[in-house]
């Protein structure tokens, strides 16, 4: 079986507060995920949105294959070459590499943003209740 992830990270502003939205999709099941982030870059976010979806399914699907798709061609190419040349998002790609090695097979996939709106969506949810909250 394998499952689908969508991510996306968004912040609002550069650096600002920032959030996570992960929809994940398997034969039977259909979740989502709007994880509120510290504030940070859009960029930094995306990284996170993959790193808190990997964190989900490894406690959920561990044995899965996993899809991971994402809007953000810098975090996808990042992961396929598992090379990243700014030295902010290197820590952020070795933990995704550290997580990956759990499954038998991920594989990332870049895909256009409205393709994404469910995950984007999500994201900006995860910003609206920090913004609430205070």
């Amino acid at each position: 079986m394998m499952i689908e992830v969508f991510t996306d990270g968004a912040s609002k502003g550069s650096p600002g507060i920032s959030g996570a939205g992960i929809y994940i999709k398997s034969q039977d099941n259909q979740e989502a995920f709007s994880i509120p982030l510290a504030e940070m870059t859009n960029h930094e976010a995306e990284f996170f949105a993959v790193i808190e979806a990997l964190k989900i399914c490894l406690e959920k699907y561990p044995k899965e294959i996993i899809s991971l798709q994402s809007d953000s061609q810098l975090v996808v190419q990042a992961i396929e070459k598992q090379f990243v040349k700014n030295k902010l998002y290197q820590p952020l790609l070795e933990e995704i590499i550290e997580k990956t090695a759990h499954f038998p097979y991920v594989f990332a996939k870049w895909i256009p943003a409205n393709q994404n709106a469910h995950a984007d969506r999500l994201a900006k949810q995860a910003i609206l209740q920090q913004e609430n909250k205070k």
